[in-house]
């Protein structure tokens, strides 16, 4: 039977979720845990790990150790939120090819769909671990504010990993979708979600099995990482290099123990009223002396530190609630940032109304695209969801104007009315089609998508030929082109690539390694399993070798059985965590027919 599982790809944590029967269920990782960390590092050994394993080494290896991967995809270099970024994490943000972000983690440049395809993959493999069957297919959640280059990155990321990513539907959907799901709820919702890195808004309308988005907006950098920011530099830093004339922003390993710190503390005071952070040992001066760190964070301070920051998360959800003129019933509250008592207090005051609690922050977004995914399978499910493009969509005219074609809030998929513009210059044969998304009249200051060139106009006064464009955005929210010639009805028409998005050639070479990376895995997997087999052989031969020695030693023989079984032991001993396969099966043999011998010994006498 297929699977299409669902994956809520976080910037803080990921979760894989499944139905099992007409039932949402989270599945949980190796350590029993439903949300793994959507960290990833590398060893100085070139070794990979991902999700806790990575977590647990951070302090030791912060250079070589990304977190919040989300907040830089389908981002160029140059941008505001990277530059951000450069200045406040552990690892080196680099330029890649196409004037997008990257990363250099030890001596080698990853691309951010590429990191983002290691969580993919970890989540796969946690599903497939669950189900006892491969998994191919997914349905990733993305944020409703992403524009149409984060949302191909993403794509490509799953690819990457090995996931055909049949749907990508926006994050406060499926927690919609989640909430609703086996209900027969009659109206209108909103979704506040303040997850790691992004914020969404969403008002959607829930009628028997449909659900209809109606309006969405949000910030794609805004979210814990900023509350975190905020304690980091505008408290600890500054406190310590008042007391102690030092800047901890210079030290990547004290940087990551503050960032650590913080964000437990920050987590803490959403039940309590005071937090302690102590690190000693922090750094080390000049002259030798070690210098510590202890204070004490208290939620008003934390208030203090970041009012301005839940203050424009609540002015997203007015402007969207004054634009889309929506009563609303219910208010839903998504994302690990929505515990902060001071988010619900004013998430309250705005909608006049206390938050519903009945849903998990952290599991939702997870459970709604496996939902989602399950209804692709089943097509008399009772499910019909209306999403929408969250940015109009359009494209550069004459004195740098933004001409929209497709208003945000449209529902998709879509095709849009055909527009008719003209040339723009006397005998004028060719013209370049900007395509933009954003909200700007002035097109410079909006997302550039792409660009493309309809040529063989022929030769006239400046608007006399007229060219006709259509756009179109299927389900995923992925936009396609096409302008037509209408005097020849020659056409040209693109899938909208966005020039920091990967080649063809790199997400093959990038999937390659990946899925060598797997093989290899695997095999490790293996070859501890039997190491631990031989550890467990060698523990319960130790329980019993003193006794067996006592017993053939007063039977007067057979004592160089036993020599020749220690001879086996210590070789055992020696070799466990130095030989392949081969050998560990043959050392699994040998410590399983000694352990036989030495029952076999221990039976007769009780006998």
């Amino acid at each position: 039977m297929e699977r299409i599982i669902g994956i809520d790809l976080g910037t803080t944590n990921s979760c894989v979720a499944i139905l099992e029967g007409n039932t949402p269920v989270v599945i949980p990782n190796k350590g029993g845990y439903k949300t793994t960390p959507s960290m990833v590092a590398i060893t100085e050994t070139g070794k990979r790990l991902v999700g806790y394993l990575a977590k647990r080494q951070v302090m030791t290896n912060p250079k070589a150790t990304i977190s919040a991967a989300k907040r830089l995809i389908g981002r160029e270099y140059a941008s505001k939120a990277v530059q951000i970024s450069m200045n406040t994490k552990s690892y080196d943000v680099v330029e890649g090819p196409y004037h997008e972000a990257r990363v250099k983690l030890q001596d080698r440049i990853y691309s951010i769909p590429e990191i983002s395809s290691m969580i993919l993959q970890e989540m796969k493999q946690i599903a497939e671990e669950y189900l006892g069957e491969p998994v191919h297919k997914a349905v990733v959640t993305v944020p409703a504010y992403f524009n149409d280059t984060q949302r191909q990155a993403t794509k490509e990321a799953g690819r990457i990993a090995g996931l055909e990513v049949v749907r990508m539907i926006n994050e406060p959907t499926a927690a919609a979708l989640a909430f609703g799901y086996g209900k027969d709820l009659n109206m209108k919702i909103a979704v506040y979600d303040l997850g790691g890195g992004t914020f969404d808004f969403s008002v959607l309308e829930l009628s028997g099995g449909v659900f209809e988005v109606l309006a969405t907006s949000g910030d794609t950098f805004l979210g814990g990482e900023d509350f975190d920011d905020r304690i980091i530099f505008q408290w600890l830093v500054l406190e310590f290099a008042k007391e102690h004339m030092v800047d901890l922003r210079q030290d990547k390993m004290a940087l990551q123990r503050l960032r650590d710190a913080a964000e437990k503390a920050k987590c803490e005071l959403s039940s309590a009223r005071t937090a302690e952070i102590n690190l000693p040992f922090i750094i080390s001066k000049a002259g030798g002396e070690t210098l510590h760190l202890q204070k004490i964070l208290t939620r008003a301070k934390l208030e203090e530190l970041t009012v301005d920051l839940v203050d424009r998360t609540i002015d997203i959800c007015a402007k969207t609630l004054a634009e889309s003129k929506v009563q609303v019933d219910e208010v839903i509250l998504v994302g690990g940032m929505t515990r902060m008592p001071l988010v619900q207090e004013k998430v309250k005051q705005l909608f006049k109304k206390t938050p519903r609690k009945d849903v998990h922050p952290d599991e939702v977004v997870a459970l709604g695209a496996a939902i989602q995914g399950h209804a692709l399978l089943s097509p008399k499910q009772d499910i019909l969801l209306l999403d929408v493009t969250p940015m109009s969509l359009g494209i550069m005219i004459a004195g740098a104007k933004f001409s929209v074609i497709i208003p945000k809030n449209t529902n998709i998929p879509t095709i849009s009315k055909p527009q008719v513009f003209t040339t723009v210059r006397d005998h004028q044969t060719s013209v370049r089609i900007i395509v933009l998304q954003g909200e700007d009249e002035d097109a410079t200051k909006n997302d550039l998508l792409g660009e493309f060139s309809l040529d063989r106009l022929r030769p006239a006064p400046k608007g006399e030929v007229e060219v006709e464009v259509t756009f179109q955005i299927n389900a995923d929210g992925i936009v396609s082109v096409s302008a037509k010639n209408l005097e020849t009805q020659q056409a040209q028409a693109i899938t909208v690539t966005s020039k920091g998005t990967l080649t063809e050639e790199e997400i093959q070479r990038m999937a390659n390694e990946n899925q060598d990376h797997l093989l290899e895995m695997r095999a490790q997997e293996k070859r501890e399993m039997l190491r631990l087999k031989n550890q467990r052989l060698l523990l319960e031969i130790d329980k019993i070798l003193p006794q067996v020695k006592l017993i053939v030693k007063n039977l007067s023989f057979g004592m160089d059985t036993i020599d020749k079984a220690e001879t086996v032991i210590e070789q055992a001993r020696k070799s466990l965590d130095h030989s392949d396969d081969q050998q560990l099966e043959t050392i699994h043999l040998a410590l399983s027919r000694t352990l036989e011998m030495f029952n076999n010994v221990m039976k007769k006498i009780n006998s």
